[in-house]
């Protein structure tokens, strides 16, 4: 009888890894990324320098240069400045139920519905006012809660593994919609087919051009199958 294979060896997180779990969190895109990890995934690859995230502050300057055995710098200016950990405010009375600012939520920390008000949920709040521009109506406002307070004195580890969480969440989330919605139309765009071809008399030309749209109708589909199976398997508990 064969004896059980052993667990694989778990794997050596890389510098993007490392350098990620230095940062913030608050996807807040200041640094010129679309989020965290990818400025991590930059900073390894040497095409962004360090001093490029504003909610980190000098001491994640500080962090990161210990970890890249580098000088302290300033931060950047272009990035924006340090300051005041900030938590967005909904004037409910203004509020239009437009949905932009939820869509815009890189934490899914806005509640609300089509032409319903919107509101934030504070402890998810990363501060980020990434839901500010889109707004139509400019109801959305961002407070200090820190004052005197900014870098990591004004944000814990602990928010900042919750909100890498819940980041990583929402994008599985995404996924799985676009992967749900693609299998969707292929299937109303394989039903319309055979509609039209059971009111169409079919030249053979016809049935050619039938049969090529349904391999490729057939290829999204199960393309669609195969992507939101491997979803599964990697979205994050």
């Amino acid at each position: 009888m064969s004896s059980p294979s052993a667990p694989a060896a778990p794997t050596a997180p890389t510098l993007a890894d490392r350098i990620e779990d230095l940062l913030p969190q608050t996807q807040c895109t200041k640094c010129g990324y679309a989020g965290c990890r990818p400025y991590a995934e930059a900073i390894a690859a040497g095409s962004a320098t360090y001093n490029q995230c504003p909610p980190g502050g000098q001491q994640g300057i500080q962090r990161l240069a210990t970890l890249l055995g580098k000088p302290v710098i300033p931060l950047n200016p272009v990035n924006g400045h340090e300051g005041p950990r900030r938590l967005a405010v909904i004037d409910e009375a203004l509020c239009i139920g437009c949905t932009l600012c939820i869509q815009a939520c890189p934490v899914d920390a806005i509640l609300g519905a089509a032409k319903q008000m919107h509101t934030i949920i504070n402890s998810l709040c990363t501060g980020c006012d990434l839901c500010v521009a889109p707004c139509p109506v400019d109801c959305i406002a961002m407070e200090d809660i820190t004052p005197g307070l900014s870098g990591w004195d004004a944000w814990t580890q602990e928010q900042a593994d919750a909100a890498r969480h819940r980041h990583d969440l929402r994008a599985a989330r995404l996924q799985r919609e676009k992967q749900e919605n693609d299998a969707r139309l292929a299937a109303k765009a394989a039903a319309k087919l055979k509609e039209i071809s059971a009111e169409t008399p079919l030249t053979p030309e016809l049935r050619a051009e039938q049969q090529r749209k349904q391999a490729i109708i057939t290829a999204a589909i199960e393309r669609a199958r195969l992507k939101k199976e491997q979803s599964k398997g990697q979205e994050p508990e």
